[in-house]
Parts: structure tokens; sequence; C-alpha cells
């Protein structure tokens, strides 16, 4: 709509339709209470802040559906359309129709507008009325906002259902490859002697227990938040470094080597890495390290250490309260099938094949929740750009 105003284009739209600001349509109101006066109120009438429902309170603010925005902290910007008779706290404020305008089609001009433009603050983004009102809106005779938002309505209902279809997808494939690992190992476990952990690995320890010294430059130093649970790889982009003495006055059975796995034990217990770089790091002593004997291949230890069977042995040892932990004792008598190499190799190339088509299926779903996304502003912008005809949209 920009564009097509830059462009002088205003005479292309039809008779009764115009150009206006977002101010001549809606009048803004702000709230004055705060969560923290909220803790003795009780009653029927809903009350919301940024996360949505806070509580029943005794009284509201709005008798008639209306719109809120976020105007302060996370999520500012987001518009959400509330029934009447309830209320929102003072980091929300209420967006309400004028006379002739329609309160869904109002929501829909709003969802269009990119508010990332007037947010300022560093530590505390907000956004003001007074810069955004000036937003331009196409309005239009009362009936022909009913008939955008019906065609809106019947669009955006159709891409939640394709949005829905590609969630439960992209969720099947996940499953697909989750079911087969735990298969796999149910399987060929049944003929196989079970050993402890610890007798199939050179070494089972953990990470320096010393706060280490940081250092701009230096070698990397790896945390529990360096182990992307999604990927099942340690992210090198956000660490911090420690000096090379230091690193040369870990034990040799504490630095890392290509095909060792790391292992979470505190807190996020139960993920599990493989090591496939010869770059030198280190790590903190709430990852444990395993180093696979030569009779065991690494990428085998790690698809087992990443099967239900492991994690259900993970979650019955693990203590703690406000974290728990897997402790190295309980980690290194871990109950494994021991397999022959000819086995383990056939796992691997099996489960290789299903992850690789599993990944490339996610990577299909991703995309097409992305393409989505695109789509929805798409269909906005040529919503109120004047690119709706009776059937749908033009163009």
């Amino acid at each position: 709509m920009e564009q097509l105003i830059k462009q002088g284009d205003v005479l292309s739209l039809p008779k009764g339709w115009e150009i206006k600001k977002l101010g001549d349509v809606c009048d803004k109101a702000s709230s004055n209470i705060s969560q923290n006066q909220l803790d003795n109120e009780d009653g029927e009438y809903p009350i919301f802040g940024a996360s949505g429902l806070i509580k029943n309170v005794s009284f509201y603010h709005q008798k008639k559906p209306y719109l809120s925005i976020v105007k302060d902290g996370s999520g500012v910007g987001r518009v959400t359309k509330m029934d009447a008779f309830t209320s929102v706290i003072g980091t929300l404020q209420y967006i309400l129709p004028k006379e002739n305008v329609d309160l869904n089609y109002l929501y829909y001009n709003l969802i269009s507008v990119d508010f990332k433009k007037y947010i300022a603050g560093a530590a505390i983004p907000h956004i003001y009325f007074k810069d955004y009102k000036n937003e331009p809106f196409l309005w239009m005779p009362f009936p022909e906002q009913q008939r955008i938002v019906s065609l809106l309505d019947q669009t955006f209902a159709a891409l939640a259902n394709a949005k829905e279809n590609a969630q439960r997808n992209l969720q099947n494939a996940k499953e697909l490859f989750e079911s087969y690992l735990q298969g796999v190992f149910e399987k060929n476990g049944k003929h196989c002697k079970e050993v402890k952990l610890s007798e199939i690995a050179i070494d089972i320890t953990d990470g320096d227990h010393m706060p280490p010294p940081k250092t701009k430059a230096g070698i990397p130093f790896i945390t529990i938040s360096n182990i992307n649970k999604e990927s099942l790889q340690i992210d090198f982009s956000d660490t911090f470094n420690v000096s090379k003495e230091y690193y040369q006055n870990i034990k040799p059975n504490r630095k890392p080597k290509n095909g060792d796995i790391l292992y979470t034990v505190t807190g996020s217990y139960g993920i599990p890495v493989l090591v496939e770089t010869e770059m030198e790091f280190c790590f903190q002593r709430h990852i444990g390290l395993i180093r696979p004997k030569e009779s065991v291949i690494s990428k085998w230890l790690f698809y087992w250490i990443l099967s239900p069977q492991a994690l259900f042995q993970a979650n019955d040892t693990a203590t703690g309260t406000a974290q728990k932990t897997v402790s190295l004792t309980a980690l290194r008598n871990f109950n494994v099938p021991k397999m022959t190499l000819s086995e383990q190799q056939t796992i691997v190339a099996n489960l290789d094949a299903l992850s690789a088509e599993t990944k490339r299926l996610e990577a299909i779903y991703q995309q097409k929740l992305l393409n989505l996304e695109e789509l929805k502003k798409t269909v906005l912008q040529k919503a109120f750009s004047g690119q709706l005809s009776e059937s749908g949209f033009s163009g």
C-alpha cells in the first residue's frame, strides 16, 4: 500500500475507498494496572498480560470486543483480538475501532504493520501510538470491509490448515526416526549380552571442576548452553576462551578427541554429541566424556546413548531436585548391549540412512512452514493495497 501511495495511484481505488491514517480510524486507551496490584483480586472478569490470561478479577475496562497491542517488553507489537468484559495490564494498550470500522478488518490491518521500525529502547523495548498512528489505512465502506474480512478468514483458515499439516508431517518424520532407533536396539539387543558402559569405554569422565579464567583468545570452553539439543552438535559460535596454558594443564582424558562422545549430565541431562573434529577445546564438569574402546564404533555408541533405552536409565538414576544430575558412577553402570563390529556397522549404516532421509524431510517441511508465513504476509499486503477481487486475490 505504501508503494501505491508513493506512486500517486490513489485514483485507481474503487469509488468510496480512500487512504486514511491509522489514527483516523481507531483510538488508543491505556491501562494503569500493574500485575502486582492483582494479588488480592478475584472475580469473573479476565485480565490479560503479554503472555496471556493472568487471572479473573472483579472489574473490566472494556464492555465491547477490542484489540490489544503489547507496547512494552517481550512480544512488543503483537496484536490480539480480545473479548468484551475483559481488561489488560499496563504493558499492553487498548486499540478501539471508531465508527464504521470493522474490528476484524482493523485487526488484519494491524497485523500487516511492521512495528519493529517503531521500537525504541534497548533493555525494555517499547512502541508508542503517536509514532505508528500515521500508518496508512485502506478505508472502504463497512460492507466492503466485511467482505475483505470474509475472504481473509477463508484464506487464513486454509493457511492454518496447511501449516498444521506441515507441522504434523514434521513431527511424524522425527517420530519415525525415534521409533526406529528404539526398535533397532530392542530387536538386536535381545540376543546380546549386556555389559556396563564402563566395560566398552577406555574412560568415562567429566570436565574440569575448577572455574576457568577467561581470555579474549585461546582455546574454546564448552558449557551445556553450547550443546544444541535439536541438532545434537556443539555450537562454537558463542563460547568463551581459556588460555593455552590452562588447556595444557588439563588431564589428557579430559581433552576431547575425534570419536569421543560428550554427554550432558546436569540439568538438561542425557544429550549426546559425537565429537567429529580435531579442533582443541575443553568443557565444564556438567558435561561427561565417553571415550569408546577400539572394539566399539563411536557412531554406534552415540546412537545407543540417543536411544530411549539409554534415556530410561538416565531418568531412573538421575538425582537431585532443583537440577537433576546423572552421576559418573551411574553413567559408568549403564547397561549396554555388547555387539560385534559387524552388527554395529549394520545398525550405523541403517540409522545413518534413515537420519539423512529424516533430515531431508524435516528441511522440506521447515521450508514449507517458512513459505506459509511469507504467504500470509503477501496475502495481507495484497489485501491492504486494494488487490482483492470478488473471488479473491488478483495479480
